[in-house]
């Protein structure tokens, strides 16, 4: 998000003001100023060519700003904007939009540049696990703050999350979740939530959600804390609004080869041959979004994996589908991953 004041201008302000305010904006790509009035609503949108424009017309340096910013401005206004707002704007080439409340004030600058997406979803991630598998490195540390380049794996996840515009974070902790705790705090020096979910006893890989509280929107999106990932969030939030589904499995294609001719047939009749097939299955890769009301059929304080509310789903005639991670993906969970990990990080935009 952008730094708001600089942004922001005056409805009793001048041309003068408007240039000045603009000469100190030191990012050519948001050479933009929204202007409000005395209640701090907005009123109004001018750039540095609406500036220049009115110059050439032969405005007066000190004329009021009202005079020259640009009234029927674009904005996204908070809770009542969806995945194909923010599209229209990034194919129309808008770099920087206010984010308005209720009343019209600005609540935020989107930078498009900056972030890739503004998504209405709470992330909720399982943090608790012990990494038994990666001993010694988690005897004191937990695997979420393993560090994988220059940062810990949950800070890289951290990151991408904010990236698309995801500021509602629910961390559920266990072992030494303290550390995780100390370490991010309340996320707030990063203009985000953060609330931690503590479990008393493991909860398996979603009962934590039984316990959330507080959230900020109508979609929740529930990954492990182990993963690396460069997943489009933005596609996959879209694809799943556009199923019309209750919960959506992120998933990785996983291939298996057979070495030997197979068989088709039809009782003891063959139909056909296949010499040495590969068959492509869709593995779970521990992300998932879901709809808010999903929540109620986990059930509080009791062990409750994933595949259980699924199933659970499933069983009731509750929609639910898959979506396929076309960029990278990674379950750091043994040596060698970890090994994997901090090779191919040199490599990832995440």
């Amino acid at each position: 998000m952008k730094n708001l004041e600089k942004h922001i201008i005056r409805s009793n302000g001048t041309l003068r003001n408007c240039l000045e305010q603009l000469n100190a904006i030191d990012d050519d790509s948001s050479m933009t100023l929204f202007v409000v009035d005395e209640q701090d609503k907005m009123i109004g949108a001018v750039t540095d060519g609406d500036t220049r424009r009115a110059l050439l017309k032969g405005a007066e340096i000190d004329a009021p700003i009202t005079e020259v910013m640009f009234k029927d401005f674009r904005y996204l206004k908070k809770d009542q904007h969806n995945v194909n707002d923010i599209l229209k704007l990034k194919e129309e080439g808008i770099k920087l939009i206010p984010l308005l409340g209720g009343n019209r004030e600005i609540l935020a600058m989107v930078d498009f540049e900056e972030m890739e997406s503004l998504l209405p979803v709470d992330a909720v991630i399982m943090a608790g696990g012990k990494g038994l598998r990666l001993r010694p490195l988690t005897d004191k540390t937990p695997k979420p703050l393993l560090r994988i380049g220059e940062k810990p794996i949950l800070a890289h996840t951290i990151d991408r999350l904010r990236r698309f515009g995801i500021q509602h974070i629910h961390i559920s902790i266990n072992y030494l979740g303290d550390q995780i705790e100390n370490y991010f705090g309340d996320g707030s020096s990063d203009g985000i939530s953060i609330e931690y979910i503590r479990e008393k006893v493991p909860l398996g890989t979603i009962g934590a959600l039984g316990n959330l509280k507080n959230l900020a929107n109508g979609y929740v999106l529930v990954m492990n804390s182990d993963l690396l990932t460069t997943i489009d969030y933005e596609d996959f939030f879209k694809a799943f609004c556009d199923s019309g589904a209750d919960m959506a499995i992120a998933t990785i294609p996983y291939e298996v080869e057979i070495p030997y001719a197979i068989l088709e047939t039809d009782q003891q009749n063959v139909t056909s041959l296949k010499e040495k097939p590969t068959y492509t299955h869709f593995s779970n890769a521990g992300i998932y979004l879901c709809r808010r009301e999903v929540i109620k059929y986990i059930p509080k304080d009791k062990f409750y994996n994933a595949t259980d509310l699924i199933e659970d789903l499933i069983s009731k005639g509750r929609k639910v589908v898959y979506y396929q991670i076309l960029g990278y993906w990674l379950d750091i969970g043994k040596p060698d991953d970890f090994q994997k990990a901090q090779r191919d990080i040199t490599h990832l935009r995440l």
